[in-house]
């Protein structure tokens, strides 16, 4: 074996029109989930209020529990983070519980007597929880989740992709326009799905990743997961 010649500086620049490598999206952080439950709840606002008992898009819930559902996702992952000492090997134990048979096993329920306006102060709330979370936990600390204990990026990450997927399901449901931002997307796209393509216009990617729709070129999914665990 033998040393090559070192390569002159300039030989280190790309050809005039030669492709470069994508760059980085960058990290997921607290103010992309804020963003993104801000927007949510903006969009959810537009909702007919005789229609929040229809069902969810392609989900055995309705659009009611579907919220509670996402609030208690935001809230769960609020609490993993706020331990002194997080928990690696199971969630805090918090009773989840169905109101009835089929529906989502929740910690979080809205009161009804509160109308839509009090369901959507109770994501907004959850949602501020997480966001706080993110913000004050320091980068070094990990708490379980079922996809790989997550340090506060990945949990922002798993927040965002709760709350862009199921608000899709809502929207299909109410009736709703719903595009969350493109640049948000990518962020979690590249942060907990490093199986997937990371090339392609990452809000349909997201929908393709979660079972939600098609890309082209590869086949619909039937089951998928994230990683949660920091990227090397």
């Amino acid at each position: 074996m033998h040393d090559s010649p070192p390569a002159a500086a300039s030989d280190s620049t790309p050809e005039p029109g030669s492709p470069r490598p994508p760059a980085l999206p960058g990290p997921v952080t607290a103010d992309d989930l804020d963003q993104v439950v801000r927007l949510a709840v903006a969009a959810l606002r537009e909702a007919p209020a005789t229609a929040w008992d229809d069902r969810a898009g392609s989900l055995e819930w309705d659009c009611w529990e579907t919220v509670e559902h996402l609030s208690d996702d935001l809230f769960a992952y609020a609490a993993q983070l706020g331990l002194r000492t997080p928990p690696l090997t199971a969630n805090v134990p918090f009773v989840w519980e169905s109101r009835r048979t089929g529906g989502p096993a929740n910690a979080i329920h809205a009161n009804r007597a509160a109308g839509p306006g009090g369901l959507l102060q109770v994501l907004e709330a959850s949602g501020a929880l997480l966001v706080s979370m993110v913000r004050t936990t320091p980068s070094s600390v990990r708490a379980h989740h079922t996809f790989g204990d997550a340090d506060p990026e990945g949990f922002a990450a798993m927040g965002i992709l709760e709350t862009v997927v199921h608000t899709y399901d809502l929207a299909e449901g109410l009736g709703l326009p719903w595009t969350p931002p493109a640049d948000v997307c990518a962020r979690v796209v590249a942060r907990i799905f490093p199986d997937v393509p990371q090339d392609t216009d990452p809000w349909p990617t997201l929908l393709w990743a979660t079972g939600r729709g098609d890309l082209p070129g590869h086949p619909r999914r039937t089951s998928w997961r994230w990683y949660s665990e920091p990227r090397p």
